[in-house]
């Protein structure tokens, strides 16, 4: 009997891994509805926000390395705004870019991306420095596939502020945290979506990334530290939920938000549904697809050029039809879970059909 249940056991493993080849689980956070006016002044004090739990501590991007500082967010909304406040922690507090839209991760920043409908495109950008700074964009494809970064694009009625616990551009002390809080309209986001209305009892794909540099002083003044060759040295990039790639633009692999109808204080629960391990493992013979292609200068013949294993997940097992045409692929398989068949094409792009 043992030795059945040890069967089992392993059984569940390997479909767990089979379709979690990403390097690991997305995180997942529940935003709930406010229950007073928020004031956006980046102090994030209102009852509301002191009732929204924080998510977990951020991470290196890859997943395997502790950040040198804390990191953390909360997620609200109302009927007008989606809500985010970040706190970070940073002794030496700056920032030097002031004009909107130029290149913000220059300077220590805070990132925001979001995909409302999960289909890896048309998604959205939002970074902001210590200065207030804002660079916002919309993004039809991944920077991996062929498609066009929208950066006139701008996020109208946007709200944002910083607050800092310390002082800015001021090497002679030690700061504690800046904190940012942002207000993007839902008439903006669901641009995005499948429908225009607020995503209650729906998840999005969300994540999060702060950039940090090392730094040097010279003459008073804060800029980005180099090396001995006048390089400058590598960022840091802390997220929520790892990429395990140093690449935020791989929307599959974000986190997943997902919008309680409660309000906050209340408690809703929240699982990362079945059916978008079959997608993550779709994701998986997109690359292997990609990489196929650019060493043999042409997509697989079949999926078993691709040294692929079929699916399967609690049971199920999969039968994937590979489809060529004139400008590329799909592959689809017919969900266990609904009527619906989920398909990637050659471009990344997912779509249910």
């Amino acid at each position: 009997m043992k030795s059945r249940y040890l069967l089992l056991l392993i059984f569940l493993l390997l479909s767990y891994i089979n379709f979690s080849q990403t390097g690991g689980v997305p995180k997942s956070y529940i935003a709930y509805e406010t229950i007073d006016a928020i004031h956006i002044d980046g102090k994030a004090d209102e009852k509301s926000w002191n009732e929204a739990v924080f998510s977990d501590e951020f991470v290196d991007i890859e997943g395997y390395k502790k950040p040198k500082f804390q990191t953390r967010m909360k997620m609200l909304y109302d009927d007008t705004y989606l809500y985010f406040y970040a706190k970070m922690e940073e002794p030496h507090i700056w920032g030097t870019l002031k004009q909107r839209d130029t290149v913000i991760f220059y300077n220590n920043d805070f990132e925001i991306f979001i995909d409302p409908d999960g289909d890896t495109h048309n998604y959205l950008e939002f970074e902001v420095n210590a200065l207030n700074t804002v660079w916002d964009l919309f993004i039809s494809k991944p920077y991996r596939e062929p498609g066009h970064i929208v950066d006139s694009w701008d996020i109208q009625g946007l709200k944002s502020a910083v607050f800092i616990k310390g002082s800015l551009n001021n090497p002679t002390d030690e700061d504690a945290f800046w904190s940012v809080e942002v207000a993007i309209p839902w008439d903006v986001l669901t641009e995005a979506n499948t429908h225009t209305g607020i995503p209650k009892n729906e998840f999005w794909r969300i994540n999060f990334s702060r950039v940090n540099w090392d730094h040097e002083i010279q003459d008073n003044t804060y800029s980005r530290k180099k090396d001995k060759e006048g390089n400058y040295l590598p960022e840091y990039n802390w997220v929520w939920s790892p990429q395990h790639v140093i690449n935020m633009h791989e929307p599959e692999k974000w986190g997943y938000v997902y919008f309680s109808e409660k309000a906050v204080g209340e408690v809703d629960e929240f699982v990362i549904p079945e059916e978008e391990h079959i997608k993550w493992w779709l994701y998986n013979l997109y690359r292997k697809q990609k990489n196929y292609f650019q060493k043999n200068g042409k997509w697989a013949p079949n999926l078993k050029a691709l040294s692929t294993s079929l699916p399967s997940l609690n049971g199920f097992h999969f039968n994937p039809t590979y489809e060529q045409h004139l400008s590329g692929w799909n592959i689809s398989v017919k969900s266990p879970y609904s009527d619906d068949i989920l398909l990637i094409k050659e471009d990344g792009k997912f779509v249910k059909l």
